[in-house]
């Protein structure tokens, strides 16, 4: 059985968030499922505070979560992929980096976080990179993704150091699940090595088990599927 009673997983609808949300429901948890692609009650958008308040608001009226996974990120659409040069640089698509890989998360922790219990553990997680670490960063390009991604990294931080004053067992975590078999990272798959690339399924069994083993010590920082610390 799962330790977790209520969870509630945004990107639902994505192949990491969505396996971690089945994953949660076969350990005996309490899942919510929202994404923007879905409709309804289920429906979220981080591009749009009025909507991440409004599902917060629904979330309010049942039981408090004790854990909210935030599993959405963009690195590509349709139109753009990840910058390989200076000269490739859009603010358009860097503001889009930032609006759904930092920003959109922290309006989550702001509406949602304030709905977790005062007492006893609780976890707040949203999915990072590696990339986003600046004292790892040895290839240069992917502008926008990387910078994005330290700056959740950053909000992460601020935000573990605010909640454990509400909450001195609250945990506030990013997680790097690796590279996943995923809409994401389909077009940079071939430069992954042999059994690098996990199964959304198994990726979600990874970070669940990571989560399971974090202590109130742990708030504020980077963890990795192995459950080892990414630097800042």
């Amino acid at each position: 059985m799962s330790e977790w009673k209520r969870a509630i997983v945004i990107g639902a609808s994505g192949g990491i968030g969505g396996a971690i949300a089945d994953a949660l429901e076969e350990e005996g948890a309490s899942v919510t499922r929202l994404a923007r692609a879905m409709s309804g009650d289920a429906h979220i958008d981080l591009e749009d505070e009025a909507s991440i308040a409004a599902a917060a608001k629904r979330i309010a009226d049942g039981p408090a979560p004790d854990l909210v996974i935030v599993a959405t990120g963009l690195l590509h659409d349709g139109e753009h992929g990840p910058e390989k040069a200076i000269d490739q640089l859009s603010p358009e698509w860097l503001a889009r980096n930032f609006a759904v890989n930092a920003t959109g998360p922290a309006l989550i922790a702001k509406h949602f976080l304030p709905l977790m219990p005062r007492t006893g553990k609780t976890i707040f997680a949203a999915l990072s990179a590696r990339v986003g670490s600046i004292s790892d960063n040895r290839m240069g390009g992917w502008y926008g993704y990387r910078a994005s991604k330290a700056a959740l990294n950053q909000f992460i931080r601020t935000l573990a150091i605010e909640y454990k004053r509400r909450n001195d067992r609250s945990i506030v975590v990013a997680l790097h699940p690796g590279t996943v078999d995923t809409a994401l990272s389909k077009p940079f798959q071939g430069n992954v090595r042999p059994g690098g690339l996990f199964a959304p399924d198994r990726a979600a069994v990874q970070l669940l088990d990571v989560l399971d083993g974090l202590k109130a010590p742990d708030s504020g920082k980077l963890f990795d599927w192995e459950g080892k610390e990414v630097q800042p």
